[in-house]
Parts: C-alpha cells; structure tokens; sequence
C-alpha cells in the first residue's frame, strides 16, 4: 500500500504524512509478471513487454526508493522544504509503480471477451451496455493528451463505475478518489514499437488481452 502526500478532494489537498517514512519498511520490488513476455502476442508483443516491465516500471521502482530514503531524511532533519521539493517524484513514481503493477494483473494470454457476474451486470447499468462502456473507455483512452492512463473505476461513496483518464503517472485513487478497477496505459512506451503512433489500434488490440476475471475480483474486493 502507497500513502501520497497530498490527498487531494473537492476541498482541496490536505498534507498526509507517508506511512513508509514513519515506520520502518522494506523497499519497494519489482512485481514478477504473471505469464512470459511473449505471452499476449500478437495484441502486444514481446519486446514491447520485456522493455515495459524489466525498463521501465523497474525505473519508477527504484526511482521511488531513493526518493523515499530522501524524504526519510528530510522528514528526520524537519526539513519541510525538501519534503515539499521531493513530493512530484513521489508521485510520478509512486504512481508508476501503483499503476503498473495493476496493469499487468489486468492482462492475460486467455483474456479478451467480454466479463460476466456483478461486474457485468454493473457496467450495463452505468453505461447502458458493454458496447458503450467499451466505447466510451476507448474514446477516454485515446484522448489523453501525451502520455496517461484510461481508467474504469468505482466509485465508492455513489456506488457506481465511472470512466477516468490520468495525466503522466498520476494514480487514479489518489488524485480521483475511485478506486482502480481496470489501467490501460497510453504511454508511448507501452506501444510505440509495434504500433508506431497510431494509439487507436494499439486501443482496439488491448481488449483481447484484457483479463476481466482480475477485474471482476477488483470489482467484489472494493464493493465489500
């Protein structure tokens, strides 16, 4: 679990202390995919995977433990100034490490179809049908001006799925309040050499590799 700094709601942002620099902690690792590289080819191919998650989520992991040796020394000298000045690369890090290790779970070689049970059964009541959910998350996905995250999240207090997009790496509960459900990652990095720069059908290729058994387990966990 990953505790920001700044909580941010409709009041604004309130300062939250990290839970990781008050107690002490083991550091962050680097999750172990859940089936080989070239697993989910030809939607997305091996070495597409291998950079993505040996490169670059490795990247945000380690970035996000000397950072946080850093703000443990700032937070021990009462240096506020160098907690305020560390507090984006925790977030982008931070966020990165979050979203990814989401991202993978979301995928499987045996994905693609459509979900089924409650989570079914709720996306064609906040959305009217699987169709247009699809749609509607597509079209979100596609629009992230730069690099971002779509986003199927639940909103808890109101009960309900909502569609969000994320700017860079920022984490959707954190920055949001819904809790993430289902990432699709529109960096460039998790597409560009297969799919060049054509982000519309890297979109259309994802959803046969998306594992909606994961987030439909997501889905029941947050509902309780």
């Amino acid at each position: 679990v990953f505790f920001f700094f700044f909580f941010f709601s409709r009041s604004g942002a309130k300062f939250v202390a990290p839970l990781g620099c008050l107690v002490s902690r083991q550091k962050h690792t680097l999750p172990d995919l859940p089936y080989d590289y070239g697993a989910l080819e030809p939607h997305i191919n091996a070495e597409i995977m291998q950079l993505h998650h040996s490169k670059h989520h490795a990247t945000y992991v380690n970035n996000l433990n000397v950072t946080e040796e850093k703000y443990k020394e700032a937070l021990a000298k009462g240096d506020v100034t160098a907690q305020v000045s560390l507090q984006p690369a925790l977030r982008f890090n931070g966020g990165g490490h979050i979203n990814h290790t989401i991202f993978w779970t979301n995928l499987s070689p045996n994905g693609g179809g459509e979900p089924k049970g409650e989570l079914m059964e709720a996306i064609k009541r906040d959305f009217g049908s699987f169709a247009n959910f699809k749609e509607k998350l597509t079209a979100v996905s596609v629009g992230v001006q730069g690099s971002g995250w779509g986003w199927l999240g639940y909103n808890k207090e109101q009960g309900r799925l909502q569609i969000a997009a994320c700017a860079n790496q920022d984490p959707l509960q954190g920055t949001t309040g819904l809790i993430p459900l289902l990432g699709i990652d529109v960096w460039e990095h998790a597409y560009y050499l297969q799919y060049k720069n054509v982000r519309p059908d890297y979109l259309k290729a994802i959803w046969n590799v998306i594992n909606w058994e994961n987030v439909s387990s997501r889905y029941a966990a947050c509902k309780k």
